[in-house]
């Protein structure tokens, strides 16, 4: 079995307490990093084409008339289970004991609650059954991501994080242009589509699953309520991660208020002949701009050595395509945007990641820290339905909305500027 496929054995007790950004020597190899690319392609496609297609569509055909409202509460109950249970996961992955490792158990856990949540929100018939499924989904995708980021700081040296970084946001576009497509040309029925997602899933974390290795045992002490939430007191108290936790939350809130009700934007405002057409093409448009960007980003910034211009430049293009659809709510414009949200997420993401890693408060607490750092990511597709949902609904309409996307992204370019500790 590959060496590279083993992570550093644990620290002894009296160096817990490591830099931050201390990290393994022993570069990962490009096979390493296409099993772990691979594992993140399965997760956004299990994640991101239900919360962009299916659950839209699923909602429309229980409840017409107030699948708008509908789709704001699945996602506002789907997101407090996940803002429980990222930084819980994350602390329980830093103590698991277990033959399996540390990580390795709570993504391969993870990702079975997740499919198993996917296949169950298909069969649903109510809003209500939908919205218990689809939180039972999220409660698997916290533990999943509790393991799989964790590895980055286990596993990955500073000098290929950015690299590493691009590996995990590079397919994103990638799995929703994929999931979206094999469900359209196919004409999968709802329960069906779940079901494939599921399948996907399970067969992209199978190979990572299979050769990694980690540590089975920790010394971390049993976890107590009170000790978990003065350690995460602690972390936020980090003048450095609590402004990048800031800056990771608004600008993927502004990314998650752009495209959260894509689908009805097209269908509702624009009145295209072909929504599923249109947003199978925007968000093609936004794959392509985002590989590019994330590939260049990543690379360009560990040859650099600087994080916070490329996250900030990234977060700035994400304002403009806000306010750009803002002024002109065409669908060549929203073509035109979903370009400049794509290349400027995705660079955004894959440099951040790295960014994130470099300002852990501590060494012996990194799965509960990237814990708390992925309420950043999680809770905002949660959370913007309901945003959205109150501007849409309202007389302000789309137009409001996506000046808010802008408005919101400069405010977390800003934020990056605050964190010192790194270049």
């Amino acid at each position: 079995m590959p060496t590279d496929f083993h992570s550093t054995p644990p620290a002894p007790a009296g160096a817990a307490r490591l830099e931050a950004g201390d990290g393994p020597s022993e570069p990962v190899t490009r096979t390493w990093t296409a099993l772990f690319g691979l594992v993140w392609f399965g997760y956004w496609m299990a994640n991101l084409v239900p919360l962009q297609l299916l659950l839209p569509q699923q909602l429309e055909a229980i409840d017409p008339v107030s699948k708008v409202h509908d789709f704001a509460v699945v996602n506002a109950v789907s997101g407090v289970v996940a803002l429980a249970a990222l930084p819980v996961c994350g602390a329980l992955c830093d103590r698991s004991r277990s033959r399996f490792g540390r990580r390795r158990l709570w993504l391969g856990a993870g990702t079975l609650v997740l499919a198993a949540g996917l296949t169950v929100t298909g069969q649903q018939t109510t809003v209500t059954g939908v919205t218990v499924a689809w939180a039972a989904a999220m409660l698997g995708l916290s533990a999943a991501t509790a393991g799989l980021t964790a590895v980055i700081a286990d596993r990955v040296p500073i000098s290929q994080r950015g690299v590493v970084s691009s590996a995990i946001y590079g397919p994103q576009a990638l799995g929703v242009v994929t999931g979206i497509a094999v469900v359209s040309a196919f004409a999968l029925s709802p329960g069906s589509s779940y079901a494939v997602i599921a399948v996907v899933l399970v067969g992209c974390a199978v190979p990572f699953l299979a050769r990694y290795r980690d540590p089975a045992d920790s010394s971390e002490p049993p976890l107590r309520l009170r000790a978990l939430l003065a350690s995460m007191g602690r972390s936020l108290r980090n003048r450095d991660f609590a402004w990048a936790f800031g800056g990771r939350l608004l600008v993927n809130l502004a990314n998650s208020l752009g495209v959260c009700y894509t689908l009805y934007f097209l269908t509702d405002d624009l009145k295209v002949a072909d929504p599923a057409g249109s947003l199978l093409a925007c968000t093609t448009v936004y794959l392509l701009a985002g590989i590019l960007a994330t590939a260049v980003a990543g690379v360009l910034s560990d040859r650099l050595g600087r994080r916070r211009i490329f996250v900030a430049l990234a977060a700035l293009l994400q304002a403009a395509a806000g306010f750009l659809l803002a002024s002109f709510p065409n669908l060549t414009v929203t073509l035109v945007t979903s370009a400049l949200m794509g290349a400027g997420f995705g660079a955004y993401m894959s440099v951040d990641q790295a960014l994130i890693t470099q300002v852990l408060p501590d060494a012996a607490s990194r799965a509960q820290d990237l814990g708390i750092m992925n309420i950043g990511s999680v809770i905002p597709p949660a959370l913007a339905p309901l945003i959205a949902s109150l501007i849409i609904t309202s007389d302000r309409g789309y137009p409001v909305l996506f000046a808010l996307v802008g408005a919101t992204a400069a405010v977390g370019a800003l934020l990056v500027y605050r964190v010192r500790c790194v270049r």
